[in-house]
């Protein structure tokens, strides 16, 4: 065990992909887990797979594009575990488009479900990290980091906003024993991929991405390390670098 067992981890996107490959791989390690996602029946199927590996295990399914659900989920968590030790962002929403042609409205609902979100639940929940030194992780992506691509202005421009986020938050909080990570995925064999192939136009093969597992290995390794160090940015890639 690497000091997971018995802490509380809330997870957002937890109903499939990549948020889904870390509650299970924390529920191996004995983590309590608050497990949050859109899709409800998909959620309970997750959590159902968690409870065969861990004690203590919460969902909430909900659209948390609504302020007062984001301010529930904090409340639920805190009121079924007392805090939180592990805040990991993993909803994310795709709108491809370009700018002559996308309605603004586009833009707006990626910000609100890929920076908005984070932003409020972590402000939420940061109390309790703090006084725990808890870890937050942002599952950010490639279009977080790299120049923005026709087609990709609204949800690049909403990926580098969240890196800022955790940027700023790392500033923040760091000196106060809270380790911020963001991790950038390069393609990843998950539900989204499959709809930018369509928005592509391509044929989507999932063989030749990332799977979810990999990336939740990448997270736990870094939420792991002894407190003499902390990785702030991990960026991973299919090992053909599509």
């Amino acid at each position: 065990m690497r000091g997971f067992r018995g802490k509380v981890a809330v997870i957002t996107g937890a109903s499939g992909g990549i948020g889904e490959a870390i509650a299970i791989q924390l529920a191996r390690e004995g983590t309590r887990l608050v497990l949050s996602g859109r899709n409800a029946e998909a959620l309970s199927l997750v959590a159902e797979r968690a409870r065969d590996l861990t004690p203590g295990v919460e969902t909430f399914a909900a659209d948390l594009a609504a302020d007062e659900q984001v301010r529930a989920l904090a409340g639920r968590t805190l009121a079924a575990f007392g805090g939180v030790d592990i805040l990991i962002h993993s909803i994310g929403l795709f709108l491809g488009g370009s700018l002559a042609t996308s309605p603004v409205e586009d833009l707006d609902r990626q910000h609100r479900i890929n920076v908005h979100v984070p932003y409020l639940l972590t402000q939420a929940l940061l109390p309790s990290l703090l006084s725990r030194q808890g870890q937050v992780v942002f599952v950010n992506s490639g279009s977080g980091f790299k120049p923005a691509s026709a087609g990709w202005i609204g949800y690049a421009a909403s990926k580098h906003a969240l890196r800022a986020v955790a940027d700023g938050l790392r500033e923040e909080v760091d000196r106060q024993g809270v380790r911020v990570l963001t991790v950038f995925p390069g393609r990843t064999a998950t539900a989204m991929q499959e709809e930018v192939h369509r928005f592509e136009g391509r044929a989507y093969d999932p063989e030749r991405f990332l799977r979810p597992g990999d990336v939740a290995a990448m997270v736990l390794n870094a939420l792991a390390l002894p407190r003499t160090a902390e990785v702030t940015d991990i960026h991973v890639r299919p090992m053909r670098g599509v």
